[in-house]
Order: structure tokens, then sequence, then C-alpha cells
């Protein structure tokens, strides 16, 4: 156990490269996991970090390695290629009484670590470029229906063109946040009652909306824009498209020690199997909401959460969502 817990340290040292701040620590853990009198660790460039005292000749035999891509060694000390991704990524100076075949476990481990971080790094990244897209996805013809329902009522009712305006503010805002990660469910119903008195406004009574959560569910903490796109894509696709039906209803409970919330609209539905193909990423581009909060909910809280899509054409859409009640990490800044 000591040794497994050793290696998972090494590995999180190195996410931050061989050359990053915390390559002294994974040097220090690799000398006490191989028993070597020193180890050194390095990338392509610069200078090695090193636990224990340096061997004479190693500069050298780094040159070598990183020039050929292959190990050199002499006497007591044995430098190693380290790959990532099948790249040259670093080098490994083992000093003192080392199996050789241990060695090279070691290099091979440390690049399969690189590996990992650089993975978990990209999908990262490509979780907030995700984010980033759907926030910027308002739609031009609802922002543009909105402001002339709005402008209708200027005159005949300014009260409610005040109103809407400023849940036209709201929702806005809500939708290209840039701060923080995490919002509340409490946090997302009220970009989404915004979002809804604008629909209403420019539907008229073609929406009908019903909506019941359980008051111990608003504090639950969720990544922002997991419910408003879920309710958007009721509107447009249950209501709005021809043959739409007009009533969304939303509600949610807790489950034990989850909360599930379901959005539904009565509206014409879709095939099952070209519900499931947008889960599995190979939906229109207009699905493209659906699959970003399914693959947010599921990267933050697990594989057993997310979404289900229950749908049949011209039996409407249910979209159901669960996520703990309680997880931690997941903060609201």
């Amino acid at each position: 156990m000591a040794t497994l817990a050793q290696a998972r340290r090494i590995a999180s040292a190195v996410r931050g490269g061989l050359t990053g701040p915390d390559a002294g620590s994974a040097a220090r853990g690799l000398r006490r996991l191989l028993d070597a009198d020193a180890v050194g660790i390095g990338g392509l460039h610069g200078p090695l970090v090193w636990s224990g005292r340096a061997p004479e000749g190693a500069d050298a035999l780094v040159e070598a390695v990183l020039g050929s891509d292959s190990r050199a060694g002499r006497r007591g000390v044995v430098a190693l290629p380290v790959h990532a991704r099948d790249e040259l990524a670093g080098v490994l100076v083992v000093a003192g009484p080392v199996a050789s075949g241990a060695a090279r476990e070691a290099a091979l481990w440390l690049g399969e670590s690189l590996e990992r971080a650089r993975l978990e790094e990209s999908a990262a990244v490509a979780e907030q470029a995700e984010l980033r897209a759907l926030r910027a996805e308002i739609s031009p013809h609802f922002v543009y229906n909105s402001l002339t329902a709005i402008a209708s009522f200027v005159n005949s009712d300014p009260e409610r063109a005040r109103d809407l305006m400023l849940d036209f503010a709201e929702y806005t805002r809500h939708s290209l946040a840039r701060h923080g990660d995490y919002t509340t469910v409490a946090g997302e119903f009220r970009a989404i009652e915004a979002y809804l008195a604008l629909a209403r406004a420019v539907l008229g009574d073609r929406l009908k909306v019903q909506v019941r959560i359980a008051p111990e569910i608003l504090p639950v903490a969720l990544p922002y824009l997991t419910l408003q796109p879920l309710v958007e894509n009721a509107v447009r696709h249950g209501v709005e498209l021809p043959g739409g039906g007009g009533l969304v209803q939303v509600s949610g409970e807790a489950d034990g020690t989850d909360c599930v919330i379901t959005v539904e609209d009565d509206g014409p539905g879709m095939d099952p199997e070209y519900a499931a193909a947008v889960l599995a990423g190979q939906g229109s581009p207009g699905s493209m909401g659906l699959l970003n909060v399914d693959r947010r909910l599921r990267t933050v809280f697990g594989p057993g959460y997310g979404l289900v899509i229950e749908t049949g054409k011209g039996a409407g859409t249910r979209v159901v969502l669960r996520l703990p009640r309680f997880q931690p990490g997941v903060v609201v800044s």
C-alpha cells in the first residue's frame, strides 16, 4: 500500500511536467521507490532536477539520450528516455545499484503519468471550450423576438416592458457569465424564469409552463448552464416547431442523496434511436446543448449521473437529469 501511495504522489507531482514546480518532489519519490543513490529528471531543455548528488558525467549521458532517443549509461549510472504519446518528452537518470529492468519500468511509468496528465489537461480545456461555446449560443432569433416583444409593450404597458427588460438583462447576464464554474439550482431557475417570461411574451398563449421544484434541492450545486439549455430546448423543439404543443413542465425533487430534475414538453418528440445518438455525440449541431450538459455532468459527478432522454415520435420529450445533492470539491463561487 505504501508503494502505491508513493506512486500516486509521484504521478501527481509530474502533472506540471518534468521541469514543473513539483518535479523535485517527483525525483525524491522515485529515488525512494527505486532505493537509488540519486535520481534526476528533466525535459528536453534545461538542467535536470535532482534528488541526491548528481553523479559525474551525468550531463554527457543526458545529451546522449536526447540526441539518440535511446538508453545511455556507464558503471552505476543509467540515463533513459521518457516518452509520452510515443514522443520523446524528457530523460530519467538513475544512479546506484538499481536493476536496469526497474529503471526501465520507472521511465515507462513516468511517461505514462505524463501522458495521463496531458490527456486530462486536454479534456479540461475542451470542456471549458464547450462551456464558452454554450454560453455564447444565445439565439439571435430569440434576442430579436424578445426585443420586438418588449418594444410592443413600451406604449401600451410600460410596466410590463420594464419587467421584461429586467428579465432580458438577467437572462443575458446568466448566459454570458464568466465567473465561476458552478451555481445552484436556485440560481439556474432565476435565469430560467427570466427566459420563460421572455418566451411567453413572444409566443403568447401558445406557451404554458408548469414548474414544481422541491425547496430542499434549491441549494444543490451544479455546473453553470445545466438546466437552462434543457428548458430552452423544450421550448424550441416542443413548442416553436410546426406541430409543436404548448406545455412545458419542469419538476425537481430529492431522491435520497440524489437530486432528480425533469423537463418535459408535449411537442412532436423524436425517434428514440436519434435521442440515443444525441447523447452519443452523433446528433445534429442543434443538439449540442444536450450533449454538452450530459458530458459536463458526467465529468464532474461521475458516470452514474447525467441525462436520460425519454421520447417517441408524436409523444413529446422528457429529459431527466440526475446529480448528487452533495459533492466534495463542487463549490459555488
